[in-house]
């Protein structure tokens, strides 16, 4: 399979533009007086709403274009199983008290924004280099769906990178708050998830230098339901979640339609 010199640029710009999301949510939440756990609520319903319609609508009959009847139907079964797996597997890498998608309570949050409680409370303590390591974890393989899809094509990589952008604008909400007392920097903190969000970019140059040379349609059509796997263990085991936290329950649900919706439309 063949991808063109503009396919990679795409990849790669879209892998940026995604990446690069973090670091809005980091503004959002340095800059913002009041954390107003109604619009995380919203925008974490609506960031799963995306990946779960684009995972079922979009990647999943794409990967059915390659992988035909019988075995092939077997393997597409195992393979978004497997990205559950890997994305489950993924998560337990990353302690608790690192972990980026671990946001407790609005007190919690708006304590972290004024006294630097947050920060005890959940042991964020170790120096921004690791931190943003560990969110690089997550955020890595996202940066290989991205150029992966980009392989095939456009309309799906835009998808993928759009939808992997909306779910960076809450994670960099999350990574910089226990980041910015961690360090005791705005500055620091804000970079941090910066870079954090970097490593989806480098995730699509390790697709590139890596994957290209073996690319079939067969193997991009098993990354196509391996992403679709991760996606949907991303918005049961962590987005939904965390939007119920904060009990407003329908507004999450209106999120999680409206992200459909608005990827119904776009679509």
């Amino acid at each position: 399979m063949e991808a063109t010199n503009q396919d990679l640029m795409l990849g790669l710009l879209l892998s940026l533009f995604a990446g690069l999301s973090t670091c809005i949510g980091a503004a959002v939440a340095l800059f913002l007086k009041r954390t107003d756990t109604r619009v995380l609520t919203y925008a974490l319903g609506a960031s799963a709403g995306v990946m779960v319609y684009i995972s079922f609508m979009e990647l999943l009959p794409e990967a059915g274009r390659f992988l035909q009847e019988g075995s092939g139907k077997w393997v597409s079964i195992a393979a978004f199983f497997g990205g559950m797996v890997l994305a489950g597997a993924i998560d337990r890498l990353v302690p608790e008290d690192e972990n980026p998608h671990e946001i407790h309570t609005a007190g919690d949050l708006d304590a972290a924004r004024t006294t630097g409680e947050f920060s005890a409370q959940v042991g964020v303590r170790r120096s921004a280099f690791l931190f943003a390591a560990a969110i690089a974890i997550h955020n890595f393989p996202e940066g290989i769906a991205t150029m992966a899809s980009a392989f095939d094509n456009p309309g799906t990589a835009f998808s993928v990178a759009f939808a992997v952008a909306i779910h960076n604008l809450p994670e960099g909400i999350a990574v910089a708050l226990p980041l910015m007392f961690a360090t005791g920097s705005r500055k620091r903190a804000f970079w941090g998830a910066t870079l954090s969000g970097l490593a989806e970019p480098v995730g699509a140059l390790v697709a590139m230098l890596i994957l290209l040379p073996f690319l079939t349609p067969t193997l991009l059509a098993v990354l196509f339901c391996v992403v679709a796997g991760f996606m949907v263990y991303i918005s049961f085991d962590e987005l939904l979640p965390m939007a119920e936290r904060w009990g407003h329950h329908h507004l999450s649900i209106g999120g999680v339609i409206s992200g459909m919706l608005l990827m119904a439309l776009v679509l």
